[in-house]
């Protein structure tokens, strides 16, 4: 059973992740790819580790700033736009 995040601990969630300069990069990334990509071309493309993407990517996911889904062995990623519309506002434009 999950728990359901207030508003205010979901806001929390997303500034934290939102902190970070590579988590920042990884966004970054994302946006310009406008598509679903392998956690693995986003390491490659940032330059971070396999086991330093995993962690980054559980925080954005956790945030609700990302959505993942595995196929096989690769996990994909792509960015939930949603989220930065209902929660950060017009921080979009500017990322």
């Amino acid at each position: 059973m999950t728990k359901q995040l207030s508003k205010n601990e979901q806001a929390i969630l997303i500034f934290k992740a939102l902190a970070d300069p590579v988590r920042l990069e990884i966004l970054h990334y994302l946006k310009q790819c406008d598509h679903e990509v392998s956690c693995g071309e986003v390491g490659q493309a940032i330059g971070i580790s396999k086991t330093s993407g995993s962690y980054h990517f559980k925080l954005l996911q956790t945030a609700g700033l990302i959505t993942a889904r595995k196929e096989s062995r690769e996990k994909y990623v792509a960015l939930d736009q949603s989220t930065f519309e209902q929660v950060v506002g017009h921080f979009w434009d500017n990322l």
